[in-house]
Parts: C-alpha cells; structure tokens; sequence
C-alpha cells in the first residue's frame, strides 16, 4: 500500500490559534490562554489535530465548490455525519463514527425531525478509520507566551478590562494519507472497518461500484477516487481558520511542506526539519540525507518539497543546492501549492499508487 506522507510548517508570527479558554487565578476574571504543552524546558504552543481537522473540513466546504461535505445530525447528546462514503467525501477521507440510539425517546426524535428525512438508514454501527492522518501541531522550540492587556472603553464609566495569550513560533505538523484506503470501503466486522453496513453495500451494488471480494470492500473508480484526494490537498493548500484571526491575522496555510508517496505509513521526514540554538526553523541537511538513503526502497515518487520564498532564504538554499547535488529521488521545489498539484497530478500518471 502506498501513502502519501508529509510535514508542513505554519509561520505564526504573533498568534493564539488554538486557546484553552479561562484561566483561573488570573488578575482579570475573563483572560484566556493557548494550548501549551508543558515540558522541563519550557512551553511548546500547539494546534489539536481535531482543531486542524476542523480547519481542513470549513476550509474544504468554502473553497472547494466540488467537495461534497456530509450533513451533520443532532440526536440528543450524540451527534453524527450521514456516515456515508459513496455520497461524502469528508466521510470518506475523514472517516466517522455512527451507532444511533436505539432508545425510544431517540427514535421518536428521529421521525419527528424532518431533517433526518434523506439520512441513510443505519441499523447498526458504522466506522470508518481515516485514510487521512495528522498530527498535533506542535512548537519547534519552546517559547513564553507573552500576556496581553486590554480594556473595553467605549462605554460610559469604568473600563472594563480584558487579557489574552499569544505567541512568536513555528508550529510544525505531519501528516499521511492512505491511498488505498482513499475511496475503498470495508464491509468487514472489524470496529472501523464496517463501513458499510447492508443499506449501504446495496447503495454500492446499485451504483456500480466495484467489488473486491477478497478484500470485502467495494471501490469508486479510480477517477473519482483521484478527483477526491486532489481537492483535499488543495485544500490543504489553502488552509484557513485558527483563533483570533480579528486580532493576529495569522495565515496558517503551510509555509513549507516535504511530502512523499511511499511504501509504509510510517513517517520518514519527521526529522529533517528542527530549531537551531536560536529556537528558529532549521533544515537538518545529514537527517534529510539518511531519511533517502534509508528509505531509498520505500519512497514511491519524487519528493516534493513547497518552499514560500521569503520564509528562511538561506534555508531554502541550503536545499537547492542539495537538491542539485543528491544521486538519490529527485526532489522538486516550488511553492506549496505548486508542490500540492505536482502530487495531484502525478497520482493520475501512476495509479497503481491506490490500488
């Protein structure tokens, strides 16, 4: 099975993209802080994967005309997406979780809401493993968060004051995404891999798609399946979202990413991009060098590296002239969504990548 496995890295120059809330304690009752991850070093801010995801999906749905994002339905305290990867696409790449109540009052609230009229029926539980993989998001060295004081004066008397944290960093992520998975659904009785259940494989059999008996799944064809991993990466391309945008304005679209097709799912370029004694983004040339050397076999395509110039020049140098240099897989650079679309594209020109 073939993976396309990457890192990206997000240039917050000034930022509170993902906050924790209240702080307690504090001199103002309502000052909010970031996610940190304590360490004896020091604070590493970072993003939550479900915030990335979340980021990833809103951004999909608003600048993707094509993706076809699934409804989300609100059962009590539960709430779920249709669960239905022939139709979705985010329930494809993203996977989901869905096992209705059965209790009565749950089942009268079903009937009852007209919105739940064009859900697919589900009679047991479904879930699906996500083909797409990511990380937290986390600091490359670790930074003081600095406080931030502010009132609100434009009313009559006392003004009333209010903190918040933010920070100066490099966040770095990885990500993966299962090419073989991407547009395959499971009929296995397996927890994440029932995706579908009975009214779902006949949904399959009626549209034509192929079946795999071997494996017990049924696939999209292969255009289809191309067609939704591209749009993905394009949005990934154009990432938007992340907290107090009113106030830092921090664009959270990859400044760099290293991406591969390869062989496994495990991550082969976690490590090549570090922080120097400065605490600043640096390439770890000797890292990079034994990554394609060790994993010579396993990577499938070129690597394809989306460098924004003006983001760490010399950096970037140190790459091209190591690029021109290297007898090992060709690397491409370019901008990052350039790099996304060379990955698009060189899935149609090599299939046999998804099956």
């Amino acid at each position: 099975m073939a993976f396309v496995t990457g890192l990206f890295l997000i240039d917050a120059p000034a930022s509170a993209l993902n906050n924790l809330g209240q702080i307690p304690g504090e001199r103002t009752d309502n000052k909010v802080g970031v996610k940190v991850i304590r360490a004896r070093d020091g604070y590493y801010p970072y993003v939550s994967a479900q915030a990335f995801r979340y980021w990833l999906r809103t951004t999909l749905e608003r600048l993707c005309s094509e993706w076809k994002a699934a409804p989300v339905y609100r059962e009590e305290k539960i709430a779920y997406t249709d669960a239905n990867p022939i139709r979705w696409w985010d329930d494809d790449l993203f996977g989901y979780m869905r096992a209705p109540s059965k209790r009565e009052s749950a089942k009268a609230a079903r009937e009852a809401d007209t919105s739940h009229a064009e859900m697919t029926p589900t009679a047991e539980a479904v879930t699906r493993v996500s083909p797409l993989r990511v990380s937290t998001l986390v600091s490359i060295a670790p930074v003081t968060p600095t406080d931030d004081f502010g009132v609100m004066a434009r009313q009559e008397g006392d003004p009333v004051p209010h903190e918040h944290q933010f920070y100066r960093t490099t966040l770095k992520g990885l990500f993966s995404l299962d090419l073989h998975a991407a547009g395959t659904f499971s009929y296995r009785e397996k927890t994440g891999y029932l995706n579908l259940d009975e009214e779902r494989r006949r949904e399959a059999e009626r549209l034509g798609l192929q079946h795999v008996a071997g494996e017990k799944c049924y696939r999209l064809p292969l255009e289809e399946r191309i067609q939704r991993v591209k749009t993905l990466f394009e949005g990934l391309a154009q990432l938007e979202g992340g907290a107090k945008l009113t106030l830092h304005y921090t664009d959270v679209s990859p400044a760099v990413t290293i991406m591969a097709v390869t062989k496994g799912g495990n991550h082969i370029f976690g490590h090549v991009i570090g922080a120097n004694s400065r605490g600043l983004p640096e390439l770890k040339l000797e890292a990079l060098k034994e990554a394609l050397a060790v994993f010579k076999e396993e990577i499938l395509s070129d690597v394809y590296v989306g460098w924004v110039r003006g983001y760490l020049d010399d950096e970037r140098g140190k790459l091209e002239e190591f690029a021109r240099q290297t007898a090992g897989p060709k690397i491409s650079i370019s901008h990052p969504r350039e790099a996304f679309r060379k990955v698009a594209e060189d899935l149609g020109n090599n299939p046999h990548w998804l099956t």
